[in-house]
């Protein structure tokens, strides 16, 4: 073997470490102030995306699919971005109940901090609870609570717990209303989808802090660590963050918490979520017996995954897909196993719109090598 071949083979095994040191170094890329950006190539697939998620917009009978905005990060770099009149990027978006997902991350910064245990009875934090001894922050946060609440909208409005709660009797003191509810199953038996749920969680975030800290708490532990600048969280008069429904942020700084969430809590160097937390919001909850129309639901999170022999909800998406959702099309989907992150904002006034064909079409046109 010749002298020669040493140096060769070390330069050799010095360009293989730096090709994968740049690999992770893609794989891991942070937004700063701005997101780093390597838009798609235009191609028959993201022209079919586009032409679903961006089709002729009716403004008359507003019917149809009406995305607002779409951003899409993979590797962490942004790679798709679309935006309709009037929103644009730096508009702060009204996220409805995403504001529950944003919610359950809050809660995770604080239980990092040590603050609660899931288990501890949700009257610890929250007295006007005292009546429901039984009700666990867990229960809460599983959407388990048990409570006799009426989650109804536009078609149930003078029996709807949640619209008396936004906008009639319940809307100076919001938790305090939910409370009030009486008990129509134990605690931790039965699933039912509660905005009730969520207004108490954020009672109960108030109680977990020293006097003072409630107000600023999302922008010091969560918003600013992300880097995230345009967020707007309103409360009620009772000084309750409203936090089922009245969150507002632009799509990329949303596309942050996305981020967060796909890297199991960790941004850059910090973890701001437990591993343990995120674990927790993306495991089904208890007992849930599937059902045809809808995701899984998790903690504060909805999941993409088959149980007990029931169909996946989103067939063309991979099992381990999650996402938070909120009225008129607004979704945050997480694919971890494609390192993918989309944000779309809508105004969808009819059930036009496909959560499964906007993911089957996106990921052909956003991941490499995905057929439509």
């Amino acid at each position: 073997m010749s002298a020669m071949a040493f140096p060769v083979r070390a330069l050799l095994a010095c360009l293989v470490v730096a090709v994968l040191a740049a690999g992770q170094a893609v794989a891991e890329s942070w937004p700063g102030r701005e997101w780093a950006r390597q838009p798609v190539v235009p191609s028959a697939a993201l022209a079919a995306f586009e032409a679903y998620a961006f089709p002729p917009r009716d403004e008359v009978e507003r019917r149809g699919v009406r995305s607002d905005a779409v951003v899409a990060i993979r590797d962490g770099v942004l790679v798709y971005e679309r935006y309709a009149a009037p929103t644009t990027e730096a508009t702060p978006h009204l996220l409805w109940s995403i504001s529950k997902s944003l919610l359950a991350c809050l809660l995770g910064s604080a239980y990092g901090e040590g603050r609660f245990r899931l288990d501890d009875p949700a009257a610890r934090y929250y007295p006007p609870l005292a009546a429901h001894p039984e009700l666990r922050l867990r229960h809460l946060l599983n959407w388990t609570s048990g409570l006799a609440w009426e989650e109804d909208y536009e078609y149930a409005p003078l029996t709807s717990s949640v619209l008396a709660m936004l906008y009639t009797r319940g809307r100076e003191d919001m938790a305090g209303f939910a409370a009030q509810h009486a008990a129509g199953v134990a605690p931790g038996t039965r699933f039912s989808y509660s905005s009730g749920d969520s207004i108490l969680l954020a009672a109960t975030l108030k109680g977990m802090l020293v006097a003072g800290q409630y107000a600023d708490y999302p922008w010091r532990a969560l918003f600013e660590p992300l880097g995230i600048s345009s967020a707007v969280w309103e409360r009620d008069a009772a000084g309750t963050f409203v936090g089922a429904s009245y969150a507002y942020m632009n799509a990329r700084d949303l596309a942050r918490v996305g981020l967060l969430m796909l890297r199991d809590g960790r941004w850059g160097e910090r973890r701001l979520l437990p591993a343990d937390w995120v674990a927790f919001n993306r495991a089904p909850v208890p007992g849930y017996r599937p059902r045809p129309e809808g995701l899984v639901p998790g903690g504060h999170w909805w999941l993409n995954l088959p149980l007990e022999g029931a169909p996946q909800p989103w067939p063309d998406v991979p099992a381990d897909a999650f996402a938070a959702l909120g009225h008129w099309g607004q979704a945050l989907y997480v694919l971890p196993a494609e390192r993918l992150v989309i944000v779309r904002f809508a105004d969808d006034r009819d059930p036009s719109y496909r959560h499964n064909d906007f993911l089957r079409l996106a990921r052909a046109a956003f991941v490499p090598g995905e057929a439509p």
